[in-house]
């Protein structure tokens, strides 16, 4: 019988007895449960979550020393060797701690041993090391043989990962279940932690409690080790993930609570997520969007806290609508990645205003089946990142041809995309879109731009886009207009989002709530209150899908295209960002010259310059060059903004543009960033 059942809270039950008896070490003190046998416990200065309810494993093992508790952490060590000496545990010990920040020394209690060997020999100094460094129990499985008694041996194979486990004691077997860190989301970037209980299903459980005496969400990551001898590409790698995302047994709420009190728990996680797992990734939690993806400013979000950048004073935009992912890999080095989507451009500016590397790929590189839309061929999924080999191999593994968008969804072509050093020959600089506001920024681009020439031996051309696209002669009015293309663009991000989600929340609300209009943020209100399906129809879209397919064709004959040479001739360069000035969350800190609202658009500019891939369907990667200092309105002292730049290649050229990047990062031309207050 276990001292523990659901519900209850440990020290209640089981008296003054804690989690495990660590002679010189932290004790481990309970501090709740909850459903699902959930126990969340504090050891040293860590807090941990564990559920009891699906171990990882359970095997017979008989004690020599009968523990006097039925519940402690154990810590199992895996070796290759066949001499298992006290050296060899020290060392295994030392690079467990330098790898994993779940681990801990107060988790060496209890030690269970497995050997990969044919044949393993436990040697007895090496129980008497740990016994005096306060080991209470040292359990070996069968693989390995001693001749002291003051171990524990199973008579079976003990077959788990390396790394911390919550063992649980009854009668002659012992279970294993995982234990995660909890940490807090002081920057409020999540809306929840998740994880996988282990229970065969494939779903996830939401964290219900805030971390232990704070306001913010709790978010539970695993030992790094239990990936340590996982060959698979993403094993171990912890992702946040855009609630846009279904992921099987929670909600997706869009960012928006109306629509996350109507719809059910989603029964399956989105195949792009699906991939992340099934190479080894783990999913920690859902970050906050904007509401339904949409462009809203920080101060006009109304259900959701917006969440903060770290950079800086604190106080500055995360952007949208990927905000929440963005900031979240600015904030935390316990988090190595987070999912986001670009339709207008809500990787891209997040990723710029947080000082990291995110991108828009080519359209169509990746399912969005089971994601909440703005434009089906216009959303496209990335990924942000803080360094950018990591960036590299991630992108490389995740957008696999398998999961490629049909031509039916993107109304394109479908995909080839090469891996290969055929880089561009020229850089685009577009005349109409830069150069930055402030003039430290630009130095900063100047300097990028001249490394980017001389390590690639490209030169550098001047343009202005909106006339080279607008006066060119060898196309039709029809597909260099950007005023009729950007009028499309507005049909093809209109009608998806309110078939899937506005049609459905506007009638499910009026018929629970008397007729009333669902609670939404201003984005959306007046267009979904007004809408209009005899004006977008269907026939709108399509007519709409054919200019943005022949406005494609076009830019891929005389802008960027490929040659026997390249797979893109050209690399654009262009600024999302804040051209090296400061933007706020706060709406009247941006009023003046040394501030600066965010889309901004150029007097001499018909579109933004994060539309044109938008329209255009290229590949568009924000990469972070460098910091320039401002002066807060918030902290009144001088802090640090960063600086990042957008390059541009034809659609397709992803992977040799990943290329260019690891090239310039092996160059120093391109590093990674820090988390926290400065990037650099």
């Amino acid at each position: 019988m276990y001292c523990f059942p659901r519900a209850v809270i440990l020290a209640a039950l089981c008296g003054a007895k804690e989690l495990a008896h660590l002679q010189s070490r932290n004790q481990a003190i309970s501090l709740l449960t909850s459903r699902e046998d959930e126990l969340v416990f504090k050891l040293g200065d860590n807090t941990y979550l564990v559920n009891t309810k699906y171990p990882n494993a359970k095997i017979n093992w008989t004690f020599s020393e009968e523990p006097n508790q039925q519940w402690f952490p154990v810590t199992i060590i895996s070796t290759n060797a066949s001499a298992i000496t006290q050296q060899l545990l020290e060392d295994t010990i030392s690079q467990y701690l330098a790898i994993d920040d779940v681990f801990s020394k107060d988790m060496l209690g209890a030690i269970a041993i497995t050997s990969t060997a044919s044949k393993g020999d436990l040697e007895e100094s090496a129980i008497d090391s740990l016994s005096s460094s306060g080991t209470k129990h040292v359990l070996i499985d069968r693989t390995i043989s001693t001749s002291s008694t003051k171990v524990a041996k199973s008579p079976s194979t003990l077959k788990l990962p390396p790394g911390p486990y919550l063992a649980a004691s009854s009668g002659d077997s012992i279970s294993f279940s995982t234990i995660y860190r909890l940490y807090s989301d002081d920057h409020d970037n999540f809306l929840y932690g998740s994880y996988e209980p282990n229970d065969g299903t494939g779903r996830y459980t939401a964290l219900g409690q805030r971390f232990p005496g704070s306001v913010f969400a709790a978010i539970p990551v695993p030992s790094r080790l239990y990936s340590l001898y996982d060959t698979r590409p993403f094993a171990g790698f912890r992702v946040g993930v855009k609630d846009l995302f279904d992921m099987k047994g929670l909600k997706t709420s869009g960012g928006s609570l109306a629509w996350q009190s109507i719809v059910d728990p989603s029964n399956a996680t989105a195949p792009a997520l699906q991939q992340i797992i099934e190479l080894g990734g783990v999913l920690v939690g859902k970050t906050k969007p904007a509401q339904f993806a949409s462009a809203a400013d920080p101060w006009s979000w109304e259900d959701f806290n917006y969440p903060f950048n770290p950079r800086g004073d604190g106080y500055l935009s995360c952007s949208a609508s990927s905000s929440g992912s963005a900031c979240a890999v600015a904030a935390y080095d316990w988090l190595d990645y987070a999912i986001g989507t670009d339709t207008g451009e809500s990787m891209r500016r997040p990723a710029a205003v947080s000082g990291i590397y995110g991108q828009r790929p080519s359209q169509g590189m990746i399912s969005l089946e089971n994601v909440l839309p703005l434009g089906f061929a216009t959303d496209t999924a990335g990924v942000f990142a803080r360094d950018p080999h990591s960036w590299a191999h991630f992108a490389k593994h995740w957008y696999t041809p398998s999961l490629h968008q049909s031509s039916d969804i993107t109304g394109l072509s479908p995909l080839d995309v090469p891996d290969n050093k055929r880089y561009p020959k020229t850089i685009l600089y577009p005349t109409d879109y830069l150069p930055m506001e402030n003039s430290a920024a630009q130095e900063l681009l100047d300097y990028f731009v001249s490394n980017l020439s001389s390590l690639f031996g490209m030169r550098v051309k001047h343009f202005d886009f909106t006339s080279t696209v607008q006066n060119s002669s060898v196309s039709t009015q029809a597909v260099t207009n950007l005023t009729d293309l950007a009028r499309h663009l507005g049909t093809i991000n209109t009608l998806p989002a309110w078939e899937v989600v506005g049609s459905r929340l506007v009638s499910t609300w009026a018929a629970r709530y008397g007729g009333r209009f669902p609670p939404i943020e201003a984005e959306y209100r007046a267009g979904w209150a007004t809408y209009d399906e005899t004006i977008n129809t269907m026939q709108a879209y399509n007519v709409s899908l054919i200019a943005k397919r022949d406005a494609v064709d076009w830019y891929e004959k005389n802008l960027q295209y490929s040659t026997n040479e390249s797979c893109s001739e050209s690399v654009m360069i262009y600024d999302i960002g804040t051209g090296g000035l400061p933007s706020y969350r706060e709406e009247d800190l941006n009023v003046g010259p040394n501030a600066t609202l965010l889309a901004v658009q150029s007097p001499r500019a018909v579109l933004p310059a994060s539309g044109i891939c938008t329209i255009f369907a290229c590949a568009d990667f924000t990469v972070p060059i460098g910091q320039v200092p401002y002066l807060s309105q918030v902290t009144f002292v001088e802090e640090m903004v960063p600086v990042t730049v957008n390059l541009v290649v034809k659609r397709e050229c992803d992977f040799v543009l990943y290329n260019m990047i690891e090239q310039l990062a092996d160059a120093g031309v391109l590093e990674a960033v820090k988390t926290g207050r400065t990037a650099f």
